[in-house]
């Protein structure tokens, strides 16, 4: 929901950035974090960090009073990652790419390119200087010098073969054609996953893929489902999840091959899967579906929320659940 949430605003963030090209800073707002948020993180033990529409970024070392910083931005941002307590980055609508170094109080515009009208859904670093950002339309930028500056690259990979010799005749033939027709054709990155020296990437159409250089290479999975896929993670026990359209939930003893589904009882769409503690695994997702797992993902009990709002991302804050949704953020007990 986060990566549905952040295209389903596209056209609206298009239209506006068409207005004009300089970015206009994000305005104080009190009802902040009770608006649509798209991402939360921990940055560092005891603080997090939440980002949603306008350009709002909150901060917390509690999970319950948030404090609105300083944004330079109003492009809607739907994703956000620190590497330590100081330093972080997040991303958005207008390719938007910020950079914090004070844990989120305050931020900088990095890249800001309202033109491409594609939305950037995820982001992540390796170290202090080398990072990724993705998304819609295969987005896929990169940094060496901790965003100082950023660089597009264009992964074939991920192209269906008779795309791929339409893209190599395009590029002999018409190199300002083959510049337009890389920027739509491949399918929407929607989350990156960093696993010690191995990156996961799920998208749209089944994409999950594999990446053992940092990203400069990627190996594609066998399709195991044609709908798109919004998360992926490892559990406590070392296997992998994968979640995504319609209840759909992927796990892998001997990471990703072979996959087996599992029956989660519900077919609303599975927005992110947290790690709750030791043991249990929640799987967050549209209508209220909550979903809760204490044998490694064999199997989910759904815990549906009263209020049937989707609950797009979250963390595991002090023996809690801190969520976020389009009503904000929501603080959830886990009782076993």
């Amino acid at each position: 929901m986060k990566r549905y949430l952040a295209l389903s605003l596209f056209c609206l963030s298009s239209f506006l950035s068409q207005a004009s090209t300089a970015p206009i800073a994000s305005e104080p707002a009190p009802l902040a974090s009770q608006s649509l948020l798209l991402d939360i993180v921990n940055a560092g033990p005891d603080k997090l960090v939440a980002v949603g529409e306008h350009g709002h970024i909150l901060t917390s070392n509690d999970g319950s009073n948030w404090q609105q910083a300083q944004v330079p931005v109003q492009s809607t941002l739907t994703s956000v990652y620190f590497v330590n307590g100081q330093l972080g980055w997040a991303v958005g609508h207008d390719a938007s790419i910020l950079h914090t170094r004070d844990g989120g109080l305050s931020w900088q515009i990095q890249q800001y390119l309202p033109e491409r009208e594609k939305p950037l859904l995820d982001v992540v670093f390796k170290d202090e200087n080398q990072g990724l950002a993705i998304g819609a339309y295969g987005q896929f930028f990169r940094t060496l010098d901790g965003g100082k500056s950023w660089t597009f690259e264009f992964h074939d990979e991920f192209l269906h073969p008779d795309d791929a010799d339409y893209i190599e005749e395009l590029k002999q033939e018409d190199e300002e054609a083959y510049l337009d027709e890389i920027s739509s054709i491949l399918p929407h990155f929607n989350r990156i996953f960093m696993d010690g020296r191995t990156l996961y990437l799920v998208g749209e159409i089944g994409l999950i893929a594999k990446s053992n250089d940092f990203g400069a290479s990627w190996q594609p999975f066998d399709e195991i489902y044609q709908g798109s896929f919004f998360d992926l993670t490892r559990t406590q026990q070392g296997n992998l999840l994968v979640a995504g359209l319609r209840g759909n939930v992927f796990r892998s003893l001997k990471n990703g091959t072979p996959w087996q589904h599992v029956d989660t009882g519900t077919t609303a769409l599975i927005n992110s899967i947290v790690l709750a503690g030791e043991q249990a695994i929640l799987l967050l997702g549209n209508n209220g579906a909550l979903l809760e797992s204490r044998d490694d993902g064999v199997s989910f009990t759904l815990r549906p929320q009263s209020d049937g709002k989707a609950l797009i991302a979250g963390v595991w804050f002090k023996n809690k659940l801190v969520a976020v949704s389009d009503v904000g953020i929501k603080t959830i007990t886990i009782t076993k």
